[in-house]
């Protein structure tokens, strides 16, 4: 079976390699340069405690299995690209700073987590502010390098017999007798078997694609901060998370993230944002208050109507989505990956994606072509 995947970011390139293992013939179409997108600009946070307040949603489910793949996911993603990704699994430190945010961390409790009195917090991280009233601690989280990652998934796709166009992308999906017929790019036409939209915030952006089948990904702007360490001063040692923002130390330097708005494609970053993320990971850290801002960027995150993912076969027939992951894009990759081998190698849905559906807005976006016509 020859599949074309749509896009070069974690989810394309897991679900490709994932299909090249089952045998499959697979094309990546990537309109930039691989993991640059929402991959690069991101945390690499696989935090499924930190990232879900309610265990008992679909998405938290989704989240925590995806979680349990990522060790070995991470050591065949070294293993067959030669490059290291920073797999770490050093958990997560929610904090609360006052009385009610503990009592909400402590309502959270599972078995998998633990709840922290303020001076065990401290214990375990001097450096969060000493008002705290305590945390949460989610020793099975982990992070990655975000910014390795996408790249080292490139090689290791490649290796394994993958073809990755670079700088090629996919102007328009072309139909014939209902069916998908080829991906057409500025340069060719990619005729396949199936195809997968995984194109992240610009997966609802291609052209010839009916509207019942097009993904609703809305583009979710995010801008982050890494600051760089005053003299003498040590970076945390594990994901601190409260205020609104998270902290992850990474390398030699502390990313601060992350802002949320809805502003279409636009990467700009604004003084606002910055000042707005200084001054709640201040409050996490008080002693961040003399690190210098290294960097500032913006990046794009997959959204959808309801904010849940898009996962599934759309209403065209061997035509699949992959995206609208949000803030989750890295914690979901491998689980998005096998997903994909089960419904396009065994024309079988899971159940753990019934409710990413894609034809879920297949009422919204008939109504919104009618009105238009």
């Amino acid at each position: 079976m020859k599949v074309v995947i749509i896009g070069a970011g974690i989810a394309g390139l897991s679900v490709g390699l994932r299909l090249l293992d089952a045998g499959c013939d697979v094309v990546v179409l990537e309109r930039a340069r691989p993991g640059r997108g929402a991959t690069w600009a991101s945390g690499g946070m696989i935090a499924a405690t930190a990232e879900n307040a309610d265990d008992a949603t679909p998405e938290a489910r989704f989240a925590h299995r995806a979680a349990a793949l990522w060790p070995d996911f991470a050591a065949q993603i070294e293993k067959r690209s030669g490059q290291p990704i920073a797999y770490r699994r050093d958990g997560t430190l929610i904090v609360a700073l006052s009385k009610g945010a503990y009592a909400n961390l402590a309502a959270r409790k599972t078995l998998d987590t633990v709840v922290l009195s303020a001076q065990e917090t401290l214990r375990l991280e001097p450096s969060i502010a000493p008002g705290l009233f305590g945390a949460l601690w989610a020793e099975g989280d982990a992070q990655v390098d975000n910014r390795a990652v996408g790249w080292a998934l490139a090689l290791a796709f490649v290796n394994a017999g993958g073809t990755l166009q670079m700088n090629e992308a996919v102007v328009a999906l072309e139909f014939a007798k209902g069916a998908v017929r080829g991906a057409r790019t500025p340069f060719s036409l990619y005729e396949g078997d199936a195809f997968v939209i995984a194109a992240g915030a610009w997966s609802g952006d291609i052209q010839g694609v009916p509207p019942e089948a097009l993904p609703p990904v809305i583009p979710v702007k995010g801008e982050m901060l890494a600051l760089n360490p005053a003299a003498r001063s040590e970076l945390p040692t594990r994901l601190i998370w409260g205020e609104g923002v998270y902290l992850i130390p990474r390398h030699d330097c502390l990313f601060v993230g992350a802002t949320t708005s809805r502003e279409g494609f636009d990467t700009s970053t604004n003084a606002g944002a910055e000042n707005w993320l200084l001054s709640r990971a201040r409050a996490l850290v008080p002693a961040l208050a003399g690190w210098e801002v290294a960097e500032h960027w913006a990046g794009l995150r997959p959204g959808s109507p309801d904010d849940l993912p898009l996962i599934g076969e759309t209403a065209v027939a061997r035509l699949y989505v992959a995206s609208g992951q949000y803030r989750n894009g890295i914690l979901f990759a491998p689980a998005i990956a096998d997903a994909l081998h089960s419904l396009i190698l065994e024309r079988r849905q899971p159940p753990e994606i019934t409710a990413f559906d894609p034809k879920r807005f297949i009422g919204q976006a008939l109504a919104v072509e009618g009105a238009v016509r």
